[in-house]
């Protein structure tokens, strides 16, 4: 359900650093909005060097963008963005200062996942599982 995408440069994150970032990112997700680990997906996506900004300067960011269904509360959404700031800073070494972290969210109604709309938060248990990849 959630779709989490991570961004940097080309060559900045090894194989071993994704695969840990993507089970951390879904232990996080799991623990706070309490829905099954197979729901959880993150994807990664390198820019060229010459392709990333901040300040108008070339940069060596990480930015994790998140969409979740709308309608958790915004305590364990504040509460979310903060433990996935300090993970993707800790396990990819990138400085906090140079990371970021952006949740979007929109009605479970407006996504669709496996050929059906998205269940509301708390109703998961009556949505069809996903059986993995």
């Amino acid at each position: 359900m959630p779709m989490y995408t991570c961004t940097t440069t080309q060559g900045s994150l090894t194989s071993e650093v994704k695969a840990l970032l993507a089970a951390e990112i879904t232990r996080i997700h799991v623990d706070i909005n309490h829905v099954p680990p197979a729901y959880v997906n993150v994807v990664f996506f390198e820019l060229p060097t010459d392709s990333v900004f901040a300040g108008g300067q070339p940069a060596k960011t990480l930015i994790l963008t998140g969409w979740v269904r709308r309608g958790h509360p915004q305590k364990e959404a504040t509460r979310l963005a903060l433990e996935l700031s300090s993970a993707i800073a800790r396990i990819s070494g990138v400085d906090e200062s140079q990371t970021m972290v952006v949740l979007q969210d929109a009605p479970a109604r407006s996504a669709v996942e496996g050929g059906h709309v998205l269940p509301e938060p708390g109703e998961e248990e009556e949505w069809p599982r996903r059986t993995g990849a």
